[in-house]
């Protein structure tokens, strides 16, 4: 940042850049009244003639300001499960979204994976049962909220043997009797067929995400990346368990109606794959 100390919302100094996405930066915030570190996201907001508000003028996150955005971000105030980052702050100004969140300390799972490549089988179980309750977490909400992008890049394993889910750009509530999803998003590879198709995610969609991510965990292959196909787990390690190469299919199947109906029903799989060939 160029040496330069940016305060912004009036309470949260910026530190330095963190990540970056499409249309946004992360940053590591520091709060000026106690100096506790935050994650700082910066996102473009939409130009303050559509959004109604007076130049430079700032709103907090509860305040009606329209766009299915600020829908977002008051659906995930409400989240508090150790496997999320809350979100403690939210407000614009200045052409600018930021939304102030746990900061996450930690490596990126696509990463370890990368460097280290496929996992071992007591550790690859544990992590799909911590993803698979956190899931199970969202889609406890009525309606239930799908997380829509489950892949190991959106994973962080903190030094605690912990995993945290970062990134909501892509979730959103489930919406009965209404067809497609407003906007389809998702990872190429790790996204559920219905996700391409228009129609609208639901919390099997999520399981389908989870079971991609199982398979690139016990694997090490990046189904994001040639051949671009899942195949059967035992396929690249023959001393995988056979249940669990079904747990995975299941989860992974092309047809809705024929993956688990929901996190529960995969965390009992999972449970019942341990120590068992």
């Amino acid at each position: 940042m160029n040496g330069e100390s940016i305060v912004v919302g009036g309470k949260y100094r910026l530190l330095r850049v963190i990540g970056r996405g499409g249309v946004s930066r992360v940053y590591l915030g520091e709060a000026l009244a106690d100096g506790k570190r935050y994650a700082v996201k910066e996102m473009d907001s939409v130009p303050d003639q559509a959004s109604g508000f007076g130049k430079g003028e700032k709103r907090a996150a509860g305040q009606d300001v329209g766009g299915g955005m600020w829908m977002e971000i008051r659906m995930q105030q409400k989240l508090h499960h150790p496997a999320l980052p809350h979100i403690w702050d939210a407000w614009e100004e200045r052409g600018k979204i930021y939304i102030v969140m746990d900061y996450v300390e930690g490596v990126p799972l696509d990463r370890l994976l990368r460097e280290e490549g496929a996992r071992p089988l007591d550790q690859a179980l544990d992590w799909g049962l911590q993803l698979c309750r956190a899931l199970l977490y969202l889609h406890s909400f009525q309606p239930p909220v799908i997380y829509r992008d489950m892949k190991p890049a959106n994973v962080i394993l903190r030094e605690n043997g912990r995993l945290v889910l970062l990134d909501f750009g892509a979730a959103r509530q489930y919406r009965a009797r209404k067809r497609r999803d407003t906007v389809p998003l998702g990872t190429p590879g790790y996204a559920a067929p219905e996700q391409y198709r228009g129609r609208q995610s639901d919390v099997r969609t999520d399981i389908y995400c989870l079971g991609v991510t199982l398979y690139h965990i016990l694997t090490g292959h990046d189904p994001g990346e040639p051949p671009y196909r899942i195949c059967g787990i035992r396929e690249w390690n023959r001393g995988l368990p056979r249940r669990l190469e079904q747990v995975v299919k299941k989860c992974t199947a092309q047809q809705r109606w024929r993956r688990y109906r929901s996190c529960e029903e995969v965390i009992r799989a999972l449970e019942r794959c341990r120590g068992r060939a």
